[in-house]
């Protein structure tokens, strides 16, 4: 089986720097055409099903992406994205004007400083593999099966495939619209953007600033486009 794995296009959230998590959040207008460039870029796969998030913006992605291609959709809760607690719903800058840069030090090791309240990466983990399991069963001759779901989602299987520490789970970039694909146990490609070129009118952003080794003031002066 080919797991065709598709980050949702700009929320109306990613375009203000607000954080969503959980949140049921719609695309934007700039989310809507990501999709649409999406659709092009699925154009030499034929999946036999897509799988989805129930948030409204990774259903309206697949809507859109699959446009003219006649497969079931079928939302899974274990595809939502990950729950970022207290933080969901607060502008970038609120967090990070926070005392101690707690964004910072999630940035750099989201498993140790997690946000307060947010749903532990272990458990997101466990319910995204149980759903790739689910949809695996389901597809017993292989083939082509689209996912679309979130960044956090994206990156814990993606972390979880290679085998490394979720410490390390905002190291992959994983924009907007982008695709990813998977072989299980195999990851193949990772944040393909191609269809996201300057030719469609945009490119890709990065999901999260840079954090360097000027610590406060390198996070501050990096305010994240697109947040999970």
């Amino acid at each position: 089986m080919r797991l065709l794995l598709a980050r949702h296009g700009e929320s109306v959230w990613n375009e203000v720097r607000r954080f969503q998590g959980g949140s049921d959040v719609a695309l934007s207008e700039r989310g809507r055409a990501q999709a649409r460039a999406l659709r092009e870029a699925l154009r030499g796969y034929r999946p036999a099903a897509a799988y989805v998030s129930p948030l409204v913006r990774a259903r309206e992605t697949a809507e859109i992406a699959l446009d003219g291609i006649v497969v079931p959709i079928v939302p899974m809760e274990g595809l939502r994205e990950m729950s970022l607690g207290e933080w969901e719903g607060c502008r970038s800058e609120e967090i990070l004007a926070r005392e101690g840069n707690p964004y910072g030090a999630w940035v750099r090791a989201p498993l140790d400083c997690p946000p307060p309240g947010a749903e532990p990466l272990g458990d997101v983990c466990r319910r995204v593999l149980e759903t790739m399991d689910r949809i695996a069963a389901a597809h017993p001759n292989g083939g082509d099966v689209l996912v679309v779901a979130h960044g956090g989602v994206i990156s814990v299987y993606a972390c979880h495939l290679l085998g490394c520490s979720f410490n390390s789970l905002w190291r992959l970039r994983v924009d907007n619209a982008s695709l990813t694909i998977v072989r299980p146990p195999r990851l193949v490609t990772l944040n393909d953007t191609r269809h996201l070129s300057s030719e469609g009118g945009f490119a890709p952003l990065p999901s999260l600033p840079p954090i360097d080794g000027a610590g406060e003031a390198g996070a501050r002066n990096a305010g994240p486009p697109a947040q999970p």
